[in-house]
């Protein structure tokens, strides 16, 4: 049950403006609102002070910069348009005095690029005017949502507790660690999302995760590779098209922002969407409106866009091929997953994961095998390590796996591309050196360089480990 709303008697801007009103309630969260508008500072003070926060409320950057010294606030609410130090200037200089807390700008309708601009200088969240009593709490409530995960990811950290996971996605290393508490914390913003990373490393797993944790999870999700549709369909399959609109259109296509509405789409491979395309999406990410080819109404939807590429977008610009003012309305939250040679300590835990997901549950990897996936350099990351685990429960069965009975795709572990038989050939002519002698100097130099596995040289050499082991038998 909410108590009363607390009678807040707010200052002006005029002489006794630099004055904060307080409101020291034991063990409540304490809330600072800067803002120069009398009736905005009042409003807000009274909706936090009846929920059992303790606000202070303050008309001016200078006077919230002498409070925050003195008080260790949970949260700042700081208007844009401040006289003097400005909100873009207090967002900086608050987060260097109390770091942990979070920053939530307020903004007019007419400043969402500010706003835009602020998320990504480190703002929390952003909220327009005139700020609703149930948008003020459910802003605050992802606030201490969020401030929880963040203590609890720390404590596992301390602690040493190794995987964690939701759903499909699974991380045992910091660095993965770090992408899921992030994944935790915006999952129910409804800020654009771009994920990147090398192919294979599991941005689709990234994006339904960040469904899965939202609001909108029972919403649909829909994915979409902007690569694998030709050009002349992309934009229908987007934003659907009426009947005899083109060719072909037989009847009313929706279109999946229309299909999606209350839900997410995934544009995957957003750097290969054709440059007409990226200008109409432009438009739709600006007045999320979704206007079907043919057609000439337009239709208001609510849907996350989320995007991702394996392509350097910067550079992608640079070469004329990506809209500028597109990278940026995509990239208001990035999401950068490390490939997972940066993060060994995720192969095992996701080798399992793979065991399992093929029918492998009453399986095991032995230490060789285990060694083995840890060394391998795994380019094609998770996407290669699945299909390795797949394969080998396929072509073994054995019920502890050992090195010898992994069917790896890369088996070049610790070959550096710089030994090749052309070459070993090329040298050998100059030499004169015998044919044999040729083949045993590329058998020695390849069992060197696996610190003489024979399974492994044989694999790599494209022969029957039994030939091998009489050849180097016959030679000893």
């Amino acid at each position: 049950m909410l108590s009363a709303p607390v009678p807040v008697p707010i200052r002006g801007t005029g002489q006794n403006a630099s004055q904060p009103e307080s409101f020291t309630l034991a063990k409540e969260r304490r809330i600072l609102v800067v803002d120069d508008d009398d009736l905005v500072r009042e409003r807000l003070a009274i909706v936090l002070a009846s929920h059992h926060f303790s606000p202070t409320a303050v008309a001016d950057g200078e006077t919230a910069l002498e409070v925050a010294e003195e008080i260790e606030f949970d949260a700042f609410f700081v208007d844009i348009q401040l006289p003097e130090i400005d909100g873009f200037e207090l967002l900086g200089r608050l987060r260097q005095i109390t770091p942990t807390a979070p920053v939530v700008i307020i903004t007019s309708h007419g400043n969402l690029d500010s706003a835009v601009t602020a998320l990504r200088a480190g703002a929390f969240d952003f909220l327009t005017k005139p700020v609703q009593p149930e948008t003020l709490l459910l802003c605050l409530e992802r606030i201490f949502e969020v401030r929880a995960l963040d203590e609890e990811n720390q404590e596992l950290r301390k602690s040493a507790v190794g995987t964690r996971r939701v759903g499909s996605f699974i991380a045992a290393s910091d660095a993965l660690k770090d992408v899921l508490s992030l994944v935790r914390r915006v999952a129910d913003s409804a800020s654009t999302v771009l994920i990147t990373g090398e192919s294979g490393t599991g941005k689709d797993v990234v994006a339904r995760a960040l469904h899965d944790q939202s609001a909108r999870a029972s919403r649909p999700y829909l994915p979409i590779n902007c690569a694998a549709i030709p050009e002349g369909l992309l934009e229908s399959e987007l934003f659907g098209h009426t009947k005899g609109a083109f060719s072909g259109a037989v009847g009313i296509k929706a279109g999946l922002f229309v299909e999606g509405h209350g839900g997410t789409v995934l544009l995957d491979e957003i750097g290969e969407m054709p440059e007409a395309l990226q200008t109409k999406l432009l438009r739709f990410l600006q007045d999320r409106e979704v206007r079907p080819v043919g057609s000439v109404h337009a239709r208001k939807v609510d849907v996350r866009l989320i995007a991702a590429t394996n392509r350097d977008l910067t550079k992608e610009i640079q070469a004329g091929r990506f809209r500028q003012d597109l990278y940026y309305r995509l990239n208001v939250i990035p999401i950068q997953i490390p490939p997972l040679r940066d993060r060994s300590a995720d192969i095992v835990p996701l080798a399992h994961h793979f065991l399992e997901r093929h029918g492998g549950s009453d399986r095991r990897f032995g230490e060789s095998a285990i060694s083995m996936l840890e060394k391998s350099r795994w380019t094609g990351n998770a996407r290669e390590l699945e299909n390795a685990v797949e394969r080998t429960l396929a072509l073994s069965d054995a019920e502890e796996i050992l090195e010898e009975d992994l069917f790896l795709e890369e088996e070049r572990i610790g070959i550096d591309g710089d030994l090749s038989l052309d070459s070993l050939i090329a040298s050998a002519a100059k030499e004169e050196t015998p044919l044999r002698d040729l083949e045993d100097r590329y058998i020695d130099e390849i069992l060197r360089r696996v610190d003489g596995n024979k399974m492994r040289a044989a694999r790599i050499l494209g022969v029957n480990r039994t030939t091998l082991y009489r050849r180097k038998d016959s030679d000893s």
